[in-house]
């Protein structure tokens, strides 16, 4: 019984196989994780534009409030407002991703 499972070569084709069809399977498996990570980085890269593109302006108008008769002034405050100005961080065109920009067109860097 031992000479005959000794002589048996059955297992060793099985096997090979299996390393080969894992093998296969791996390298296809790092490939997609691969993809995944260029493409949610780039969805992230989409959102942070999305959010340095917003426009935090805002602005009120002032009061004024005075008697009908002698033309005083009641009460009063003044208008405010500010402007948002563009800074280094809102436009985004300096991010590299895993694959790179060097093989993009302009149209696609931004």
């Amino acid at each position: 019984m031992l000479r005959a499972l000794w002589k048996e070569e059955n297992g060793f084709i099985i096997s090979a196989e299996l390393v080969l069809v894992l093998t296969i399977a791996v390298l296809a498996m790092i490939v997609g994780l691969s993809e995944v990570a260029v493409a949610v980085n780039t969805e992230l890269n989409d959102v942070s534009n999305a959010i340095g593109s917003l426009n935090q302006s805002y602005a009120y108008t002032g009061f004024r409030a005075s008697t009908f008769c002698d033309g005083k002034s009641k009460s009063h405050y003044a208008g405010s407002r500010f402007n948002d100005s563009v800074d280094d961080c809102d436009l985004n065109n300096t991010c590299e991703l895993v694959t790179g920009t060097l093989g993009l067109t302009g149209d696609e860097r931004n």
